[in-house]
């Protein structure tokens, strides 16, 4: 495509035939790989075989490749094509109304149906068991984002969906629960008396509000009864990550279209694959030299990154799924109700945590009404109302701009807005009545919260 002009820019639109063709797989270039997995009932490495009995060979071998790109398969890149690629925005009135001499960009997931970034792995996966031969995927879903991807993504492919949601979500988000029946899925608030790990839950606390690790519990519970069905997981994992390598992949065709580099990327981080999404291809830049910083922006109350520890913790609260060497607050954690549902994980990604640990990227927490406050400016600025997730990197992103607006330094800012925030509208609506609360998470919890973790021996 032909060079434009940066300074007469306010949107970079690709072509069809600009899709990516491959997804890029950060594990090839990494210095130090992610540890293995840990079978929760051997204690040893996790075999393809023990993972079979959830996920598809193309999963399985997705997961533990190290070669540097893998192809989009054409039935899935088709699909791609009725939204991708997604256009890059320069925020020219959040730069105005800051007054900074930095030049903030952000890449717009929004635009497809499900309104977020994850109908890019929802695609891939139910492709995937649909070639296996699989009838019927089950889930867990926080905010809904992924749920409401994955319902749609199974209806493509002709796959029954069932959806099990944090209960905390499934009463703010009532519309995201019509979103996924509409399309074809069953949604039960989590944790719930159709699985043993969820009637564990509710016997200990009837009022549980649930939380992602509980969800996941009983999605892999249901799918492991089953002959016909397999799990879909929407974060974490090292295939999802891979999968959502399109948009960081957009992004530098789209910002070197217009001579543009950015010195810093930022996204929202609970599991991972938001930030993996953007933010990997450009560390492969890194891996080479180039000096870019890339950070993760978590919430206070459930801060993996930046108040975890690195040890093999269970993925589940239930301890079904393979253990996993991460940043963790503890698989038992329940994390407090905020309002970005989609960032109450416990743990954070293998791939994410080992380059955390090893300092090619940085993490930030912010309390849930900064963020609030940050995503009213943007929306008032820019015209999109953006989901509480994803205004964690707004957030970061306008207290980098200011920072360069003190420094008087020029610098490019890049940040993921992964979704909008048009079924969230009773978060704002909390916010707007004054009674919104930060809620921080301590040390004291932590202790707590990892008293529990798994001893590892491979």
């Amino acid at each position: 495509m032909s060079k434009m002009r940066r300074d007469s820019v306010t949107k970079v639109f690709l072509s069809e035939s600009d899709i990516p063709k491959q997804w890029y797989n950060i594990v090839a270039d990494m210095p130090n790989k992610p540890e293995p997995y840990i079978s929760p009932m051997t204690g040893k490495v996790a075999t393809p075989d023990e993972m079979s009995a959830i996920f598809p060979k193309a999963i399985i071998e997705q997961e533990m490749s190290t070669e540097r790109f893998i192809d989009i398969p054409e039935e899935v890149r088709k699909m791609y094509a009725q939204w991708r690629p997604s256009p890059l925005y320069r925020a020219r009135n959040l730069e105005k109304l800051l007054d900074t001499p930095a030049r903030i960009y952000y890449k717009y997931e929004g635009v497809n149906a499900t309104g977020s970034h994850k109908l890019n792995s929802a695609l891939a996966q139910a492709y995937y068991n649909k070639a296996s031969g699989i009838k019927r995927l089950t889930t867990e879903t926080g905010a809904g984002q992924w749920g409401s991807a994955l319902s749609m993504a199974c209806n493509h492919f002709g796959l029954e969906c069932a959806v099990y949601m944090v209960k905390v979500s499934y009463q703010q988000k009532p519309y995201r629960r019509s979103f996924m029946q509409t399309f074809g899925a069953t949604v039960t608030a989590s944790p719930s008396n159709l699985t043993k790990s969820g009637r564990a839950i509710l016997e200990k606390d009837p009022e549980s509000t649930g939380s992602l690790g509980i969800a996941i519990s009983e999605a892999v519970e249901d799918a492991v009864s089953r002959n016909d069905t397999n799990y879909a997981l929407g974060s974490v994992l090292n295939h999802v990550c891979l999968h959502q390598t399109v948009i960081g992949l957009e992004a530098k065709k789209q910002l070197e279209a217009i001579d543009e580099y950015p010195d810093v990327v930022f996204a929202c981080c609970g599991g991972g694959s938001n930030f993996a999404g953007i933010a990997f291809p450009f560390l492969q830049d890194k891996f080479n030299g180039t000096k870019i910083r890339a950070v993760a922006v978590e919430p206070a109350a459930c801060p993996s990154l930046t108040k975890g520890v690195f040890a093999y913790d269970y993925s589940d609260t239930a301890k079904m799924a393979p253990l996993s060497k991460m940043y963790t607050l503890g698989s038992d954690f329940v994390p407090p109700g905020i309002h970005a549902g989609g960032l109450r994980y416990h743990g954070a990604s293998p791939i994410v945590s080992q380059l955390y640990h090893d300092g090619f990227i940085e993490a930030k927490a912010y309390g849930q009404k900064a963020v609030f406050d940050a995503a009213v400016m943007f929306a008032r600025s820019e015209g999109i109302v953006p989901a509480p997730e994803s205004s964690h990197a707004i957030r970061a992103a306008i207290d980098e701009a200011l920072l360069a607006k003190e420094a008087g330094e020029e610098k490019v800012i890049l940040f993921n807005l992964s979704g909008h925030g048009y079924f969230d509208m009773s978060s704002y609506d909390y916010y707007f009545s004054g009674e919104m609360e930060d809620i921080e998470y301590s040390g004291i919890d932590l202790e707590s919260n990892i008293k529990n973790l798994p001893k590892v021996e491979k």
